[in-house]
């Protein structure tokens, strides 16, 4: 043990003084609040003093004095263009500049031909779809990569990134040996990566630099490829296209297969080997792109001649030209263009060899035989229509409106091959004021007769009407202006009637049915009415009107209630319809006494010198209108 004598002992005194001074200062800086002002701080303990213990026991180093964190900022340089990454939104020959928009295709030989012996435009099948320079078939810059995409020197990759390493649209494009160099991390190997992995493969290599960061891998621009459009295409030559274009990318960009060209074989050859043989039809009639091989640098695609070819018309879905394979029948022919329509009638078809190779003429073949012959070069096919064809009576569905005077009126659906006698049955027979005889019974059938029928006869009639003035001792006084207009006024008014299809019965006015043997057609009318009870006169007469019928009296006797034949009438013209349609016109003056009918109308025509001519129109609408109608027309005209 070392004695302490009186020397170190007064020196120790004195240290533990010097340490005693500098400890409070030291202990009143470490403690201080963080948030004080400079000021507070050099005031002293006065300031501090008043704060609570609990205050001072987190020790925080003014803002000011904390060190600021600055993370890695990575800046790239702009690519420089390059004609590898050009935009392939628009692919063209590689060593062509920008063309007018080409015509379309003029017809083949054997268009022309086709369309002269079916006579009409006949074009082949997709012809149509490759309309030159009215589509864009490339595949367009943004689409959607799969991650299965491999990629490619020259593909650009747009890197983004944030936390401890910032990156804004770092654009990087992968050079001949695959890689790409980024700023600060260096070079990256990705030629050949998945698209889908190629994210992974960025971020193991920035990690080991970094940490704490977020990484986007985007494809900014994919490189274009050349491959070599050869063989009877529309315009053949080299094309820079998408490295994710297809081979019918490629095609259709090149505007197809020309005239001569097949839509049945297109080859894709990689290296000298075949990698595809692609059907067109597969892609344009099952939309199957199965057989559509992605594009590689320095691919070749040559288009087969076009193999034999076999017209296509009638009731199918398209009419067409199409190509046709070995071995492929003429069902396979007609199954190319869609099939039958609706109307066909899929029994049978028919052939013609244009060619005159095998057989002379139309063949009718069945659709068994039809299945088993192959379709040759130049067979032009035709599939029959069902429609517009008279069916016979028994085939024909029978759809009959009946209305007037029975129990039940409305419309009745029958069996081809129904009588009136079981439509009347149907609808709860007559009624007790039915008038069998003066019934109207109209058929579309007969009102198409009765308008070719009513055409023929009013150019006849206008004929002999403007022939008049030449062949009349009166030539000259026919032949004014007014008589002309007169004339075509008259065939004007003609004209502007309708046939309305009457079925004409001759039944006696005492008859309590109607026509029961009749066979129906499809939509046939049946109008039953009352018996009528007024007989009208019309024409030259004082006062036309229509009279209460009496029983027993006679024409002559209406007549005169009406006030008689004024002069200008013509007693010898007069003529009735009867209310069954038919018109009655006896020579002379007879007609005044036939016995009066109900509904009988009666007319005076005017004594004018027209006689020929209100005979001739009087025979007119009295064979084709029949009725009410007749006697319109003939009341109309002489007012």
């Amino acid at each position: 043990m070392i004695p302490i004598t009186s020397s170190m002992r007064h020196r120790l005194l004195i240290g533990g003084a010097c340490a005693a001074l500098l400890l409070p200062a030291d202990t009143t800086a470490q403690f201080a609040s963080p948030v004080a002002s400079g000021a507070q701080q050099a005031g002293g303990g006065a300031a501090s003093s008043g704060r609570s213990a609990a205050a001072g026991q987190v020790a925080l180093p003014p803002a000011d004095q904390s060190p600021s964190f600055q993370p890695a900022i990575i800046e790239g340089q702009a690519p420089p263009p390059s004609r590898d990454a050009a935009d392939p939104s628009v692919a063209g020959p590689a060593d062509a500049k920008q063309k007018p928009p080409r015509p379309p295709a003029p017809p083949s030989e054997y268009e022309v031909f086709v369309s002269d012996i079916v006579g009409k435009p006949l074009r082949r099948f997709g012809a149509e779809l490759l309309v030159p320079d009215a589509r864009d078939f490339t595949a367009p810059p943004t689409t959607s990569l799969p991650a299965d995409y491999r990629l490619n020197p020259g593909d650009e990759l747009v890197l983004g990134l944030t936390g401890s390493v910032q990156a804004s649209n770092l654009r990087l494009i992968i050079d001949s040996e695959g890689r790409i160099f980024v700023p600060r991390v260096g070079a990256i190997t990705v030629g050949g990566v998945r698209y889908g992995d190629v994210q992974g493969v960025i971020a193991r290599q920035v990690s080991r630099q970094y940490r704490g960061f977020d990484l986007e891998v985007t494809v900014g621009r994919l490189r274009g490829i050349t491959v070599y459009v050869t063989g009877f295409a529309a315009t053949p030559g080299s094309y820079t296209v998408s490295s994710l274009s297809t081979l019918v990318n490629a095609v259709l960009a090149a505007g197809g297969p020309s005239a001569g060209g097949s839509f049945r074989s297109i080859q894709l050859r990689r290296n000298g080997k075949l990698v595809s043989d692609f059907d067109l039809y597969d892609l344009l009639l099952k939309g199957d792109k199965s057989g559509d091989a992605a594009l590689q640098n320095g691919d070749v695609i040559y288009v087969a001649p076009a193999g034999a070819q076999v017209a296509v018309i009638g009731s199918v879905n398209r009419e067409a030209i199409f190509e046709v394979g070995a071995g492929e029948t003429l069902n396979d022919a007609v199954l190319y263009a869609g099939g039958i329509n609706t109307v066909a009638d899929g029994s049978r078809l028919m052939v013609l060899d244009s060619l005159g190779q095998r057989d002379a003429g139309w063949q009718q073949l069945s659709a068994e035989e039809a299945g088993k012959r192959h379709a040759s070069r130049g067979d032009i096919v035709r599939v029959l229509s069902n429609v517009g064809i008279a069916r016979p009576l028994q085939q024909q569905s029978v759809l009959v409106t009946i209305g007037g005077e029975v129990a039940k009126p409305g419309r009745y659906y029958f069996t081809p091959g129904t009588r009136l006698a079981d439509v009347v049955n149907q609808a709860g027979g007559l009624t007790h004021d039915a008038f069998p005889y003066a019934s109207v019974i109209t058929r579309e059938s007969v009102k198409q007769q009765q308008r070719v029928s009513f055409d023929r006869a009013i150019r006849d009639l206008e004929l002999l009407l403007t022939a008049q003035p030449v062949t009349s001792v009166n030539r000259a006084q026919l032949s004014n202006p007014a008589n002309l207009a007169l004339v075509r006024s008259v065939v004007d008014q003609l004209r502007e009637r309708e046939p309305d299809g009457r079925l004409v019965f001759d039944l006696p006015v005492t008859a309590a049915t109607l026509p029961e043997d009749l066979v129906l057609e499809n939509n046939d009318s049946i109008y039953v009415p009352a018996r009528p009870v007024t007989v009208g006169v019309f024409g030259a007469v004082p006062s036309p009107a229509s009279f209460a019928y009496r029983q027993g009296a006679t024409i002559g006797d209406f007549v005169r209630a009406a006030g008689g034949v004024q002069k200008l009438g013509d007693k010898s013209e007069i003529f009735i319809v009867r209310a069954n349609g038919t018109v009655l016109a006896p020579h002379g003056r007879r007609a005044m006494s036939e016995r009066a009918l109900p509904g009988d109308l009666v007319f005076v025509p005017i004594d004018a010198d027209r006689g020929e001519f209100w005979a001739r129109v009087r025979d007119i609408t009295g064979s084709l209108f029949g009725g009410l109608a007749g006697a319109a027309t003939i009341k109309t005209l002489a007012e």
